[in-house]
């Protein structure tokens, strides 16, 4: 059975690690498409619209404790495990993102809005979760993902968005749970321009 500890605890030796297959290369310098999905805090949310210094952080899917993955060998498809960590990474740090000229973080999955809204709460996250669960943004964007199961996930990346334009992409993602600090670290070098 699966449970939130061992959700968190991965040794990442044993885990293969996604490869840069260029998926995300297009995506700085590219404005936001005006599309609102739904998030964790029962808003709408244009990330077109939001002014000043956005983090995005996708992922593919997180698990939930007590049910079984969604395939078998989950954790051996590059880039697929680390999704909690990653978003505790993201709630651990939020307030030093925000610190370092962060105005909003949202995650962002494909999962429905009720299971991100679950997960939000069980993780005690201080920032929405955005749905993508129809693939708008996914789609306009042109992101990277993955089919697993028959369902397409976001592969795991991290966008710095200044003014509705993307100014730094961090893809591939890995391990997971460095990639907050890792937006930190860059955030801290590059502060956003007034």
């Amino acid at each position: 059975m699966t449970t939130q500890r061992n959700l968190l605890e991965v040794d990442w030796s044993q885990i293969p690690a996604p490869r840069d297959d260029g998926g995300a290369a297009h995506l700085k310098g590219l404005t936001l498409p005006a599309i609102s999905l739904l998030a964790t805090d029962d808003t709408s949310v244009n990330l077109s619209t939001l002014p000043g210094r956005t983090v995005v952080f996708a992922y593919p899917r997180t698990g939930e404790p007590g049910k079984i993955g969604l395939v078998d060998d989950w954790d051996m498809i590059p880039g697929a495990r680390g999704c909690t960590p990653q978003t505790c990474a993201f709630r651990d740090l939020f307030a030093e993102l925000k610190a370092a000229g962060a105005a909003q973080v949202f995650g962002l999955s494909t999962q429905s809005n009720e299971y991100q809204t679950e997960m939000a709460s069980r993780l005690h996250l201080p920032f929405p979760v955005l749905s993508d669960e129809k693939l708008a943004l996914t789609r306009a964007l042109n992101l990277p993902t993955m089919e697993v199961a028959g369902l397409t996930l976001i592969k795991r990346l991290a966008l710095v968005v200044d003014d509705a334009r993307i100014t730094h992409v961090f893809y591939p993602v890995f391990p997971p749970d460095r990639n907050a600090g890792d937006v930190l670290d860059w955030l801290k070098a590059h502060p956003a321009k007034v």
